[in-house]
């Protein structure tokens, strides 16, 4: 199955409309949130699920920052030079997660070029400070290629998070336009390199569907993937965060989520999501197995 570059992009198709959910427990995280003064993924890179998210009394806790070192063009976080780490963050998440109840937390960060450890040893901390409030939360971190630096990589790994992410994001041939100062092969290995340190560790990885990519090459990523024993795979549509970013290529059919989800189970991941409002930690704890 293949996807075709439609010319009417910019409109909305039917199955990405949907309403914003803001009941349940919307306003008692989103108050949380401002009261421990934490960032959070769902509101910095305006993740169209926040509202259902919230509603269901989660979140994805953004550390290091909300500023990051590198401008890719489809994320919404903002790029500049930023400041030093706020030593008392790791607390505050792990206060958060304690007082939302988590089975399972998802902690994802900036990417800081401009620190020697990438803040890496942020993410311990984190993950340290999580451990000790939630004993019995699952614990799962979405990182930035720490520049390929192993030290970095392997300080993460070392402290075993529940699950290891680290998203690919787009095609090796979008690269150059869509994650500048990334390199697809650096990633792959900052996989590969977890899964051959700590085997029994599940690592995840991601990409975006709908930036000019042809399902050839996704499924020649999935391959990748897999030779370097990911375990864990999210598919999902791009959807533009505002007119400074890259436009939509393609608005991808609902029929061609499933038929790569199936093609993930074929080439053994242990668990695939995909569809368009697929996120890399949406409804993580399922797909994790938990």
């Amino acid at each position: 199955m293949t996807y075709e570059h439609g010319t009417d992009a910019k409109r909305l198709p039917a199955w990405l409309r949907r309403p914003l959910a803001h009941a349940g427990e919307y306003r008692a995280v989103e108050g949380l949130i401002g009261e421990l003064h934490l960032a959070t993924v769902c509101q910095a890179a305006k993740c169209p699920n926040r509202g259902e998210c919230y509603a269901s009394g989660t979140a994805t806790f953004l550390v290091a920052g909300d500023t990051c070192t590198r401008g890719c063009r489809f994320c919404a976080v903002s790029t500049a030079r930023p400041g030093p780490l706020d030593e008392d963050e790791p607390e505050r998440v792990a206060e958060a997660v304690a007082r939302l109840g988590l089975r399972h937390a998802v902690i994802t960060m900036v990417t800081r070029d401009d620190l020697p450890d990438g803040a890496s040893g942020h993410i311990v901390a984190t993950i340290a400070a999580i451990r000790r409030a939630a004993p019995a939360t699952a614990v799962e971190v979405l990182v930035s290629d720490f520049g390929g630096d192993p030290d970095a990589i392997d300080r993460v790994a070392d402290a075993r998070p529940d699950v290891f992410n680290h998203n690919l994001e787009t095609v090796p041939r979008l690269y150059a336009e869509v994650r500048p100062g990334a390199v697809y092969e650096r990633s792959l290995e900052v996989l590969a390199r977890v899964k051959r340190r700590h085997p029994a560790m599940p690592t995840k990885s991601g990409l975006m569907l709908g930036l000019g990519e042809t399902t050839g090459e996704v499924r020649e990523v999935m391959r990748d993937l897999r030779s370097a024993s990911c375990d864990l795979l999210t598919l999902g549509q791009y959807l533009r965060p505002s007119p400074a970013h890259l436009p939509v290529a393609t608005f991808v059919e609902p029929e061609v989520f499933a038929e790569l989800a199936r093609e993930g189970r074929r080439l053994g991941f242990a668990g695939v999501a995909s569809a368009p409002f697929v996120r890399s930690s949406y409804h993580a704890a399922e797909l994790a197995g938990e």
